[in-house]
């Protein structure tokens, strides 16, 4: 049981990191804070498109990741 669920653990782990790393830019760091930047923050613009669903996937996995790693500290 302990090694399907690090093999799932590892799987899902990857997973994060593909999709994160798939993701858009959605801030410009320090200097857009500053210059403005933070009118994005609280702008009514959703995401659209491939970035909402690449969000949700983040979402659905990040929670995936910390129910396999709580049942692997149980099991």
């Amino acid at each position: 049981m302990h090694g399907v669920l690090m093999a799932l653990l590892i799987i899902v782990s990857l997973a994060i990191i593909v999709v994160v790393l798939l993701q858009s830019s959605k801030g410009t760091g320090l200097s857009g804070a500053i210059s403005g930047g933070a009118e994005q923050l609280f702008s009514k613009q959703k995401a659209r498109g491939m970035d909402l669903v690449l969000h949700r996937v983040t979402v659905v996995l990040g929670v995936l990741f910390f129910v396999l790693a709580l049942a692997i500290t149980k099991f």
